[in-house]
């Protein structure tokens, strides 16, 4: 069963001759469960691709549908909610508040949608984020690995449908970025979670399951990557 749906996605920015066609046509699915790398060089049009199926911008023309419902069918207030309690997001710059711990920062997402936590929940993140000695640190006393692990919680704490990662390991090292890709490919598992991922590393693509290259706002699905 698909997840994830984009059909005949199209960005246009701008009109006229400074008119910069950022996506062109983009149509793929995502079943539920699996674990989509997105690469591309910078300007490729990725990033647009991540901000559509999250919402976060709307199509010139084109659909997303998130199990079933249209994102863009929805009034602004609608879909902010939608995407708050059906979307977790891990950015590059892993987006901590610095005032809040590191349990606080992964329960912020539930406590924003005014729903009680699920503790026992939190607890298993925080083991199998390797986190229970640090849940009350503050981001600025974590390393760069750490505050991405907090980041990778945050987004898995309301059990969202989809989890979308943007550069998730551009700001870590090659032992760190090694463990991130493992928790989130954990998480594919462990909790069925389906992720779209963007890097611009194909060695780290090659660990999804499929992969996906956007090129000038045109996609090609590679298919699924070698066991």
């Amino acid at each position: 069963m698909n997840l994830l749906q984009a059909q005949a996605l199209c960005k246009t920015y701008g009109t006229g001759e400074t008119a910069v066609q950022a996506l062109k046509d983009v149509s793929f699915s995502v079943p539920k469960g699996e674990f989509v790398a997105v690469v591309g060089e910078s300007g490729s049009g990725k990033s647009t691709l991540l901000n559509l199926l999250g919402g976060l911008d709307t199509p010139t023309s084109g659909k997303v549908l998130l199990d079933g419902r249209d994102l863009f069918a929805m009034k602004e207030r609608e879909r902010t909610i939608f995407r708050r309690r059906n979307i977790g997001f891990v950015f590059q710059a892993f987006n901590l508040i610095p005032e809040l711990t590191v349990e606080q920062n992964i329960l912020f997402p539930v406590l924003l949608d005014y729903q009680k936590p699920d503790m026992a929940y939190l607890e298993e993140l925080l083991d199998v984020l390797d986190l229970r000695k640090r849940r009350s640190h503050l981001p600025g006393q974590l390393s760069g690995g750490q505050q991405q692990r907090v980041a990778i919680g945050r987004a898995l704490i309301t059990r969202p449908a989809l989890i979308l990662a943007d550069e998730p390991t551009g700001n870590l090292d090659t032992r760190n970025s090694g463990e991130v890709i493992a928790l989130l490919k954990e998480a594919s598992r462990k909790y069925a979670q389906t992720i779209v991922m963007i890097t611009h590393s194909r060695s780290i693509a090659q660990t999804a399951d499929r992969v996906l290259q956007v090129s000038d706002g045109v996609l090609t699905d590679f298919g699924r990557c070698a066991e």
